[in-house]
């Protein structure tokens, strides 16, 4: 038996191992100059007008960076989501609550005093709700477009339980820019890294038929690393992605949120991402960010605009 101070000593070794030190390369550059200037208006606007994006939420690494680019990222359809992912911080929740009529024009009216110019709108899992959430994800959208009709829109959806039907109500006729759903893992991981109702198969779905509804809106996924995959598994992932016609990519670290979610399994170096990048370019997609913090709708706003750009290029 161990005990008193054998006890404490096991307990940190336990956390050491669920929770491993960074890597020096683990690094934010804080913006200066006139990103500075744009960072500061953005926080004072948030701070001032008592509003809550992900960005500050979820403590990303990049809200310097992606703040002073005016770009910003929010939650709808609740705080709890309806599934337990290991790698995921949101909380779990059986049966959430009702959704808040009021929050289409509360976030409208947070993304019109923002005066951003790309905003991501993402969504908890509502498998309580008849159609996931789609139509109150609509709604969301649609009030945000009618009070900042500049601002670029991205939706980074649920995989609304493998629903069609419920996804082509959603996009039909909204007015999108990005349509996004992250398989997070390779196929192999499913079962070890997401809930048991998500699979790298049903998100596929998802994302093929999102752009065989709408082939005039960008499609988007992004992959973790660090959770027991290889290499070699995540070239043939992006393969995937890529005969699904997806068109943007990101790739970034996993961080385990606690010592009770899944472990990291490894800290790829700078130079392998530089490697995924030149072979996401090779496979045809049109924009990606690959690096060690880079997350989901890390500079999306950016990433989109590139894309749009080598669109029209490619058009010329």
């Amino acid at each position: 038996m161990v005990t008193g101070g054998d006890d404490l000593t096991v307990r940190k070794l336990s956390m050491a191992k669920a929770r491993p030190r960074l890597p020096e390369w683990f690094r934010t550059r804080l913006p200066t100059g006139d990103l500075q200037k744009k960072f500061n208006e953005t926080k004072s606007t948030v701070t001032d007008n008592m509003l809550h994006t992900v960005c500050q939420e979820a403590r990303c690494p990049n809200i310097h960076e992606c703040w002073a680019a005016k770009d910003a990222t929010f939650m709808v359809a609740g705080q709890e989501c309806t599934r337990g992912c290991r790698f995921c911080a949101v909380g779990t929740i059986k049966r959430p609550p009702p959704l808040d009529d009021d929050e289409p024009t509360n976030l409208a009216d947070a993304i019109s005093t923002m005066g951003l110019n790309h905003a991501v709108i993402t969504v908890v899992n509502r498998d309580d709700l008849s159609d996931s959430g789609a139509s109150h994800y609509r709604k969301c959208l649609e009030a945000v477009r009618a009070t900042s009709s500049e601002v670029t829109l991205e939706l980074l959806c649920s995989d609304l339980a493998g629903d069609h039907q419920a996804l082509a109500q959603l996009l039909d006729g909204l007015e999108l820019e990005v349509f996004a759903h992250n398989v997070e893992c390779v196929p192999r991981l499913d079962s070890l890294v997401r809930d048991s109702r998500a699979s790298f198969k049903q998100s596929i779905g998802i994302l093929v038929e999102a752009k065989r509804l709408r082939p005039d809106i960008l499609t988007k996924s992004s992959l973790m690393v660090g959770l027991g995959e290889t290499d070699e598994e995540i070239i043939a992932a992006l393969q995937l992605l890529r005969e699904a016609d997806v068109d943007l990519v990101t790739i970034g670290q996993y961080l385990a949120p606690s010592p009770n979610h899944l472990a990291v399994d490894r800290f790829p170096e700078p130079s392998k991402y530089d490697e995924w990048s030149i072979e996401i370019e090779r496979m045809g997609f049109l924009g990606w960010a690959c690096g060690p913090l880079v997350r989901s709708s890390y500079r999306a706003g950016d990433l989109l605009a590139k894309a749009s750009a080598r669109l029209r290029t490619d058009k010329e």
